[in-house]
């Protein structure tokens, strides 16, 4: 099954994941201009009435962007919705995504057709997070239309699912969209995501180091100098397991060698302590050297991209 049509305008075969307080418009902005997709989750957006104002600024910048450069036009973006109860926020943002035609909403942590065909309705996508092949047959049976693999090596939260089952057993049975996400990071890891069978690969913890990213410069630092030895897989922080730079964890008097377990009562997916304090990141990062402006990142993925592919094909 070919992608939506949507995708035809990616000049990189990427979705910018939507990191939690560091994705912000101008990071955005920047991802869909270098033609990948850029997202950001709506709950960074606070107070929750910035929501509309930021979606105004990109929905416009993008637009004057299309004007200016009918040969390149800007990749489309995405919103990430956190479907779980915790989210009191949820019908205000799905609204609001609403009001500006959000032509890609990723929902996570929960699938519900409701939302779904509210995203249908305005001609938006729907991408759905997922761990393993259970949770993804039940994604698609409520109604999304592609599928986001969070294969172990993830930022953030994550799985544990190495990605070559994983791709494989999803593809025995979906022929539709599917991302794939973990530890991805260079142009040759793109290229080995499509070989793989995803569509597209889904790159995060790479563009905490750029120079639009909203995380503070000790955090952009750790991730220039991070090695997949520094990523400690814990669920303490958040009630699910997630992957975090081991400086964070020792910055905060605690000892990332002897953490303790944390279950569902810890569960805040919108905490910002946590994720401030505590710094998401996925096992990818040694291939990241300096913090630089996204759209230099994203030029140096298809140099990379375009090399690895003409080394296969001769």
């Amino acid at each position: 099954m070919a992608l939506p049509p949507l995708f035809d305008r990616l000049r990189l075969p990427v979705i910018g994941a939507p990191l939690f307080i560091i994705s912000v418009p101008d990071l955005v902005i920047a991802q869909c201009k270098a033609g990948i997709v850029g997202s950001f989750p709506a709950l960074n957006a606070r107070p929750e009435t910035l929501l509309d104002e930021w979606l105004h600024q990109i929905t416009e910048e993008l637009a004057a962007w299309d004007r200016d450069h009918p040969d390149t036009p800007a990749a489309p973006f995405a919103v990430n919705q956190i479907v779980h109860k915790s989210n009191v926020r949820l019908e205000h943002d799905v609204a609001a995504c609403a009001k500006w035609k959000v032509p890609i909403v990723i929902t996570s942590l929960g699938a519900r057709p409701e939302l779904n065909d509210a995203v249908h309705s305005w001609g938006g996508t729907t991408l759905h997070d997922v761990i393993d092949d259970r949770f993804a047959h039940k994604a698609i049976e409520k109604g999304a239309d592609g599928l986001i693999l969070v294969a172990t090596g993830a930022g953030g939260h994550a799985g544990r699912l190495n990605p070559f089952p994983f791709v494989q057993e999803v593809r025995e049975w979906f022929d539709g969209p599917v991302i794939l996400s973990g530890a991805i990071a260079t142009g040759r890891s793109i290229l080995a995501a499509q070989a793989l069978g995803a569509d597209l690969a889904y790159i995060g913890s790479a563009f905490i180091a750029t120079e639009e990213a909203n995380a503070v410069p000790p955090y952009k630092q750790g991730i220039v100098e991070g090695r997949a030895a520094d990523i400690v897989y814990s669920n303490l922080f958040t009630g699910v397991h997630g992957n975090y730079l081991r400086s964070s964890i020792v910055a905060a008097g605690m000892d990332p060698d002897n953490l303790p377990e944390g279950d569902l009562s810890t569960m805040n997916f919108g905490g910002a302590k946590a994720w401030k304090e505590i710094w998401g990141s996925g096992q990818g990062i040694g291939a990241v050297t300096c913090v630089e402006p996204a759209a230099v990142k994203i030029d140096r993925l298809k140099a990379e991209y375009a090399a690895a592919k003409g080394a296969i094909c001769g």
